[in-house]
């Protein structure tokens, strides 16, 4: 008979040690990182709205709009790219704001490369923006009126956008009666309209008053701001077959966050284009 053994069986136990639980790992740590990083740019983004005026906050928009060159001439059709090519003029556009130089279309709001009498009035709204505001050289206000000047190019057209400042208004306080400098911001526009034929839009807005007045003026105030402005521009001499619209918009589009904002009592006069009704 072979030997026996009392000696027991050796059990050997594998325990599977897993990672710490999710309150002691490390993937809190990457949220947490991303809500600070967050809240840091939403504060500096304040920051920067409150500290810089409106032609530095049009700048830092500029270097960060894209640059990518795009391509705006469309074709139409049923082929593989809507037409015979990528480049195709021998069809009507179909995309639904495209056109070409063969066959502009002007009721829709882009007609793809540009013709050559609307490159032309662009190049005149150029030329109005750059002797406004002295971008090619010296420009038609004072330095003392240009405090009160923005300029930018639209679709619309060239809006100028007249504006109050704590220490000079364009109107009298909560009247519309026009104070020495927007006569002489009038003139100096009138002066600079009869280089061009394009026709003219005038837009009012206000600043808010307390709810706990018993009547706002804000509505009444922006529809005869803008009637004087007219007036003004009229009596120095701008034809009043170019006017052709007026709008008091009282202080629902504000310019500044703060509504009650000074900043908020402009003008935007519009040299339209002349595709613009």
């Amino acid at each position: 008979m072979g030997s026996q053994t009392n000696a027991a069986p050796v059990i050997i136990k594998k325990k599977k040690v897993v990672g710490g639980d999710g309150h002691h790992g490390g993937a809190w740590k990457v949220a947490y990182a991303d809500f600070v990083t967050a809240m840091m740019a939403f504060f500096m983004l304040m920051w920067l709205l409150n500290a810089t005026t409106e032609k530095q906050r049009k700048g830092i928009a500029d270097y960060f709009s894209p640059t990518v060159a795009i391509n705006r001439i469309s074709g139409g059709g049923d082929g593989a790219f809507g037409g015979d090519s990528v480049f195709s003029e021998q069809v009507l556009a179909q995309n639904g704001t495209g056109a070409t130089n063969q066959r502009p279309t002007r009721h829709q709001n882009s007609r793809g490369e540009l013709g050559q009498d609307e490159k032309a009035e662009e190049l005149e709204l150029r030329e109005v923006d750059s002797m406004l505001m002295a971008r090619g050289g010296e420009s038609m206000f004072s330095i003392e009126m240009q405090r009160h000047i923005i300029t930018r190019v639209t679709d619309e057209g060239l809006v100028i956008e007249l504006f109050d400042i704590p220490d000079a208004t364009l109107f009298a306080q909560d009247s519309a009666a026009p104070t020495p400098l927007l006569n002489e911001l009038a003139d100096m526009l009138v002066r600079v309209f009869g280089l061009v034929q394009n026709n003219v839009a005038i837009e009012a807005h206000t600043k808010s008053y307390p709810v706990v007045l018993k009547h706002n003026p804000v509505w009444e105030l922006s529809s005869e701001r803008a009637d004087v402005m007219r007036q003004l521009m009229l009596d120095q001499g701008l034809h009043h077959n170019r006017v052709k619209r007026i709008t008091g918009h009282a202080d629902k589009e504000p310019a500044s966050y703060d509504p009650t904002n000074l900043r908020n009592n402009r003008l935007e006069v519009v040299l339209l284009r002349k595709n613009v009704e």
